[in-house]
């Protein structure tokens, strides 16, 4: 190890977990998972963890593999499709789910991270996504309260890293990783590249070293495509 550079994702992982904790796993879909950290989370059998996630991986890939391996006992989430055992086990009541609508669950973890306890949004009035919640009107609309996340432990996945944890993500694997970055209270980052002090152009960083705890040397991503939609090209 050298400052936050672990030589592999058990060692990340080492001294960090406990049951019952709460983890955020970026990612959207399939796309910018933290695909070692998920594969060491499985080995370090951490049991009864809420598990914050727009979804749960998709059927034998991904946050599925510690679904599958009874070591989620609540999801806090977007998105239950493209996940059989999700499905089921939410339905049989095996699994606790707290549903959010999409942008609110990308706030309410960017004001964990921003340290703003509570927010107010139009999105969901009227719903389940509001049963329970405090309503307001304002300009004589209603919104609903919607309250932080915040995380023991984030696990991103990034493109390129440098010593001091400052991070660039490539594309759509942007996602949910930045703001996960900034509410755990350890933030541990996988990355495809990790480069000398100095490479990254300041303007270029999305997540600062600051928010970054550990970092990881990522090995053998699949980067699984869930449905894959092709058209001929044109003659």
């Amino acid at each position: 190890m050298a400052g936050k550079i672990f030589p592999s994702a058990d060692a990340a992982l080492e001294g960090v977990t406990f049951d019952g904790m709460t983890l955020m796993s970026g990612g959207f879909g399939l796309s910018g998972n933290p695909e070692n950290l998920i594969a060491a989370l499985k080995r370090n059998g951490v049991k009864q963890m809420t598990v914050v996630s727009n979804n749960c991986g998709a059927d034998g890939f991904g946050l599925w593999t510690l679904l599958n391996n009874g070591q989620i006992k609540k999801m806090i989430a977007s998105y239950v499709g493209e996940n059989k055992l999700f499905e089921r086990l939410y339905l049989d009541g095996t699994l606790e789910l707290e549903l959010n609508p999409q942008g609110t669950l990308a706030e309410r973890i960017r004001a964990g991270g921003a340290g703003i306890p509570a927010f107010f949004t139009p999105s969901g009035v009227g719903t389940i996504a509001a049963e329970g919640k405090p309503t307001e009107k304002f300009d004589g609309k209603l919104y609903v309260r919607e309250t932080w996340l915040r995380a023991d432990l984030s696990i991103v996945k990034a493109w390129k890293a440098d010593p001091e944890g400052n991070l660039v993500f490539r594309k759509t694997a942007r996602n949910f990783n930045p703001v996960m970055a900034t509410a755990g209270k350890i933030t541990i980052a996988e990355v495809e590249h990790i480069v000398d002090a100095g490479e990254i152009d300041g303007d270029a960083v999305h997540t600062p070293g600051i928010f970054v705890d550990r970092i990881i040397q990522g090995v053998g991503y699949e980067k699984r495509i869930e449905n894959r939609t092709t058209r001929p090209r044109p003659v």
